[in-house]
C-alpha cells in the first residue's frame, strides 16, 4: 500500500470503513489507522466516526499523472523529457536542481502536491497547502549561456497568463519581473534558478506557484493582498487540467525564447503589464528609486522615467511596488 493510493480512494470525501480500506488496499486496519497517522503529517484534515471510518471533508483533486500526460498538446508531450510526480517535497525547485545531472535535466517537469520548505523570491516562504494549489517547476537547457536569458522570466509570466487563457480565464496581468496579479493581488508566482556558464551551456529551473484553492485559515501566512482560482472563477478547473494547459504554453515559449529572446514577447508582455505608466518605488538592497513604469526594453529590462530620466533595471533581488 501507499499514501497514494489511499488518498485516490479518500479523495472523494465520502465516509470509507477501517475495514473497507484495508480489504481494498489488501493490508490490515492496523496499516491503515498509521498511514492515516502520516496524512495528518502533511496537514490533511481527516474526520474518524466510530462505526462509520475515515473521511476527508470537502476531499481532495489531486494531480492526476496519466491524465496529465493525455491531456498534453502533441508537440509538447515529445518535447517534456519526463515528469516526476510527488506527494510532499521540500520545493520542486529544489529537486530538480538537485537531479539536473543524474536525469539529463533538459524538458523535465516536477510537480508536487505539497512543498514543506517552498520559497518566492528573495526567500520569502511560499504558502503550500497539501493538493490546494499548484508547485511546479520545468527544467530547459539553453545553449547561448546566462548572458542570453534576461527576460525570461518575464516570457514564464506570458506562457502562465497564456495558458489561464487556455481555460477560459481574462483579466490577468503581470509585474515585473515574474508575478501575476488579479485586480492588484498575487495569483502566481516565478522563482528562477539556474546552473552553468555565463556564455556556455547553461541549464534554467523554472518554478511556478499557483493559488487555486488556498485554505482561508492559512490567510494570515501570506505578508500581501492575494487571490486564487476559485475565488476568481468559482468553480475551478481540475488542478490537473490547469497544469496540462499551462505546460502547454511554457514549453512553446521556452522553445521560443531559446530561439529567439525576448524581444518578440515584449509587445505582448507590455499589453499585461499592471504597473504600465503608473508611479512606482522600485527597491534594490538598501537603496530605492521612484519613478514611472515605462514598460520594458527589447531585453527585459524595466524602464523606470525618473527625475533624470528614463533609466533601465535589471533583474535579481528588487522588489517594485505601486506608489499611491
Amino acid at each position: 500500500m501507499t499514501i497514494r493510493s489511499l488518498l485516490s480512494i479518500l479523495a472523494d470525501g465520502q465516509f470509507h470503513s477501517g475495514q473497507e480500506l484495508g480489504a481494498e488496499l489488501k493490508v490490515s486496519r492496523s496499516a491503515i489507522w498509521k498511514q492515516m497517522r502520516k496524512l495528518e503529517d502533511f496537514g490533511i484534515e481527516i474526520y474518524s466516526v466510530k462505526g462509520r471510518g475515515y473521511r476527508l471533508p470537502g476531499g481532495l483533486d489531486l494531480l492526476d499523472e496519466e491524465r496529465f500526460r493525455q491531456e498534453l498538446d502533441d508537440v509538447v508531450g515529445t518535447q517534456l523529457s519526463g515528469q516526476c510526480f510527488e506527494l510532499s517535497i521540500p520545493s520542486t525547485n529544489m529537486l530538480a536542481m538537485q537531479q539536473l545531472h543524474q536525469n539529463g535535466g533538459h524538458g523535465r517537469l516536477y510537480v508536487a502536491e505539497q512543498q514543506t520548505a517552498g520559497r518566492g523570491r528573495r526567500g520569502r516562504h511560499w504558502v503550500s497547502p497539501f493538493a490546494r494549489n499548484l508547485y511546479f517547476s520545468l527544467v530547459w537547457r539553453f545553449p547561448q549561456g546566462a548572458a542570453s536569458l534576461e527576460g525570461l522570466s518575464l516570457a514564464v509570466g506570458l506562457g502562465l497568463v497564456r495558458g489561464l487563457r487556455r481555460l477560459g480565464l481574462e483579466g490577468a496581468e503581470l509585474k515585473w519581473p515574474n508575478d501575476l496579479l488579479w485586480q492588484g493581488r498575487k495569483l502566481a508566482g516565478i522563482l528562477l534558478e539556474m546552473n552553468g556558464e555565463a556564455s556556455g551551456d547553461c541549464q534554467v529551473v523554472s518554478g511556478v506557484g499557483l493559488n487555486i484553492a488556498m485554505p482561508d485559515e492559512l490567510a494570515a501566512d501570506i505578508g500581501q493582498p492575494w487571490v486564487d482560482l476559485r475565488q476568481i472563477c468559482g468553480q475551478t478547473p481540475s488542478r490537473t487540467e490547469v497544469l496540462a494547459a499551462l505546460v502547454n504554453e511554457l514549453v512553446p515559449v521556452m522553445e521560443a525564447f531559446s530561439r529567439d529572446g525576448f524581444e518578440p514577447f515584449r509587445d505582448e508582455w507590455h499589453a499585461l503589464d499592471a504597473y504600465r505608466d503608473q508611479r512606482v518605488s522600485l527597491s534594490f538592497g538598501l537603496n530605492a528609486v521612484e519613478g514611472v513604469c515605462r514598460g520594458v526594453s527589447e531585453s527585459g529590462a524595466l524602464m523606470l522615467e525618473t527625475a533624470s530620466g528614463v533609466e533601465s533595471f535589471h533583474g535579481g533581488e528588487v522588489s517594485l511596488r505601486r506608489l499611491s
